[in-house]
């Protein structure tokens, strides 16, 4: 036992020099051009463009149409949701969907925040900008950009975005929010050639918020926003003031998360594990594997052959919702899987659901939103932007329910101004949408730190 730990603490000592010695990497992003055909010799149009989204009756009549056509097969007997999307709770949902949902009423929600759309290297970009409409004298809005991911869209952030422009408590800042759709998901504008990965949209997005005005910004996300996010903050560290993610899977292993994993059930005090830490990283090595392979295969299909699959969902709306909505299922909380509705209505109303399948079925996006996991993963894991730590101010919000669970200790491998790790009460992958109230707070609490205003 003693000889484990002197182990483990001579181990650690090395680590730490040689974290020390590290110089601080630079990424660098060069322009692109995603539009279609050659890059134009003329100026690109740089200007901001208001825009609306439609309920037009020959969507609705079409979704109509398909949605009466479906074919139905049944799950098999005391399934739940263990292969997927249950059927017969699948019938329910189309049923809603054809009988009781209300596109049109869903866009002038949708529309409730102003969209604007912009073109950044050949292709446009739709974003949802928000001022505050009630700033107090004498203050600034504070500019906050906030990144979705997959299956999600800018809709998950309609229930914070209230919490954040218009906080109920003045201790509290107030934000100026603006939330892009990513390239090829919603209503920004697909790339028309192959490579567009996260570093692409970090450097659109640095532009944008340069093309509104901001000097310097603070960047939010979770999944993929979690990544385009942290790769803002690579490219511009001097822009982006801080960094909050609420997703951080664990970077490139060193030694120090190599010993923690061999060590770390044995001496959790020794890396700071905590219960949770402890119950999260160490089940039974069969277990972790079988899990992993359970719930990773969309990302192997979306990393490969994403048209092929693509194809079919673009053209059935009951096939889109099953894949989208399953993971609005298990990614909230793994135990869904057990019950027959998946316990989607146990955390999101049908109309958010289904508004949100609405985005990508309107907009045609799903095979470009999938073709995102081949241009990131096609390069492999061991691009630049994986090797480099964040050097800007950052702050997580660990939820329990997350898909992959990172200890502190390992977020500070890649973060290295941790200024806030919160474990947070409750909630899971969706967690601006779950859990608005929760993580509004959390932001606050950073961003204080960040700007350091007296906290009460």
């Amino acid at each position: 036992m003693y000889t484990e730990l002197a182990v483990a603490l001579g181990l650690g000592a090395v680590v730490a020099l040689v974290i020390l010695k590290k110089k601080k990497g630079v990424l660098k992003a060069q322009d692109g051009w995603w539009g279609v055909g050659a890059h134009p010799q003329e100026p690109e149009d740089d200007s901001v463009r208001p825009f609306t989204i439609e309920a037009t009756p020959e969507d609705i009549e079409d979704l109509h149409r398909r949605l009466d056509q479906t074919r139905s097969f049944p799950s098999l007997e005391d399934s739940q949701f263990h292969y997927g999307f249950n059927s017969k709770y699948l019938e329910k949902v189309v049923s809603y969907w054809r009988n009781e949902f209300n596109w049109r009423k869903q866009v002038d929600i949708l529309n409730r925040y102003p969209h604007f759309k912009t073109k950044i290297e050949g292709i446009d970009i739709h974003y949802v900008h928000v001022k505050p409409k009630n700033l107090p004298e004498g203050t600034r809005a504070v500019p906050l950009m906030m990144v979705h991911g997959w299956p999600g869209s800018f809709y998950e952030f309609y229930g914070i975005i209230p919490l954040l422009t218009e906080p109920a408590s003045p201790d509290d800042i107030t934000f100026e929010v603006i939330c892009p759709s990513i390239p090829g998901y919603g209503f920004s504008e697909p790339p028309h050639k192959k490579g567009f990965d996260s570093l692409c949209a970090a450097h659109i997005f640095n532009k944008l918020m340069k093309r509104l005005g901001f000097s310097q910004f603070y960047v939010q996300g979770g999944d993929w926003g979690w990544l385009i996010t942290t790769n803002m903050a690579q490219l511009e560290a001097n822009t982006v003031k801080g960094l909050h993610v609420n997703f951080a899977p664990p970077a490139k292993p060193g030694l120090l998360m190599v010993l923690s994993i061999l060590l770390g059930r044995r001496f959790p005090k020794l890396f700071s594990f905590t219960d949770h830490d402890v119950k999260r990283l160490f089940p039974c090595m069969e277990k972790v594997v079988v899990d992993a392979v359970k719930e990773s295969g969309y990302m192997h299909i979306q990393s490969t052959k994403p048209d092929t699959v693509g194809r079919g969902l673009n053209d059935s709306p009951v096939g889109l919702a099953a894949y989208i909505l399953e993971k609005f299922s298990t990614w909230t909380d793994p135990e869904f899987k057990n019950l027959e509705d998946g316990g989607l209505e146990r955390k999101f109303s049908l109309d958010d659901l289904l508004t949100n399948v609405m985005i990508y079925w309107t907009s045609r996006s799903i095979i470009s939103s999938m073709r995102f996991y081949k241009e990131n993963f096609g390069k492999g894991l061991n691009q630049p932007h994986a090797k480099l730590p964040v050097y800007v101010p950052t702050g997580v919000a660990s939820f329990p329910n997350e898909v992959m669970h990172t200890p502190k200790l390992w977020v500070t491998q890649k973060y290295r101004q941790l200024k806030t790790y919160t474990s947070m009460a409750r909630g899971g992958h969706f967690a601006a949408m779950e859990e608005p109230q929760l993580l509004a707070e959390d932001i606050q609490n950073f961003v204080k730190i960040v700007e350091k205003r007296k906290r009460k």
